[in-house]
């Protein structure tokens, strides 16, 4: 990557106008690790409540998540535009005409200009990627797919139920259906070397991506993963915060130009990380990270 680009400059390409936030909501989509399809429990680093907003975890309809999510926006940007992420759980999973409504119901919001949905690579079926190429050719559509890693053995250790070759098919059959596709990579699954951390963005290269979330890896209270680091906790490797920007550097100079990396770092509610707790906060990290990649020779506008 020579330049980075900000996720609001890539917005911005397609609504030049106007400022536009995202609004998670939750839509009451299962997943198939936790209904028995594919298992039981979760990936095991997954609560959903570390990264839900209170509102989505109250069991208000989705016009109603979006109305608290944009009473919350419209304080500081009364003219605002919205778009209803999907975010919680697998969002493409179930009766396809079921989540057709649902994706309906957020859209006929005055101020919904578009869709983003979170959602595994295996469970996108070919009618509802059709309904989303439609979609797509008049409002803004972007999927986005937990890869959360490029190696098929740290996979089946956090019970993803998938492998990366099922990765790779469905973003590309994404993207030959005219709609943008993301993908999200956690940092620090156990078993990965800093070297196969790095062979990651190799990996993602020739996948046609037009954005990236990346973030560190967290125990979460309440997840699989927080009793096997209880019982085992010599299989960690927990980052400092200064190692983490050194691997998001080396990460970024390896990334392919045309990626739009929407964050490198995340932070669940401290209350709910047994570890590692950092000190920084995002926008703390958002700024060493930039000027460490000004030195490193990559382009960063702010």
């Amino acid at each position: 990557m020579t330049e980075w680009i900000e996720f609001s400059d890539f917005l911005h390409r397609f609504f030049p106008k106007e400022k536009v936030q995202k609004i998670s909501i939750n839509a009451g989509f299962g997943c198939p690790t936790r209904d028995g399809r594919l298992g039981r429990g979760g990936c095991t680093y997954c609560n959903n409540s570390s990264f839900s907003p209170a509102y989505a975890l109250g069991g208000y309809g989705i016009h109603e998540q979006l109305d608290k999510g944009i009473r919350f926006f419209s304080r500081k940007y009364p003219k605002m535009r919205y778009l209803a992420y999907f975010q919680s759980y697998t969002a493409t999973y179930g009766e396809v005409a079921q989540i057709i409504r649902q994706y309906e119901e957020a859209l006929s919001h005055p101020d919904v200009v578009g869709l983003i949905i979170g959602t595994r690579p295996d469970c996108m079926p070919d009618e509802l990627l059709d309904y989303l190429s439609q979609l797509a050719q008049t409002r803004f559509v972007l999927v986005e797919y937990g890869v959360e890693s490029t190696l098929n053995r740290t996979l089946e250790r956090v019970q993803r139920g998938h492998t990366f070759a099922c990765s790779a098919q469905t973003i590309r059959r994404t993207h030959e259906s005219g709609i943008l596709v993301g993908a999200h990579l956690i940092m620090g699954l156990p078993g990965e070397s800093r070297e196969e951390l790095l062979q990651h963005a190799d990996r993602l290269n020739p996948l046609p991506l037009d954005t990236l979330k990346l973030h560190q890896l967290q125990v979460i209270r309440g997840t699989l993963m927080a009793h096997e680091y209880a019982l085992h906790p010599e299989y960690f490797h927990f980052f400092t915060e200064q190692e983490y920007i050194d691997l998001c550097v080396q990460f970024a100079l390896r990334l392919r130009d045309g990626i739009v990396p929407e964050r490198f770092v995340s932070q669940s509610p401290p209350d709910m990380v047994v570890a590692p707790h950092w000190g920084f906060k995002n926008h703390e990290f958002a700024n060493l990270l930039r000027a460490r990649l000004r030195a490193a020779g990559i382009r960063v506008k702010y």
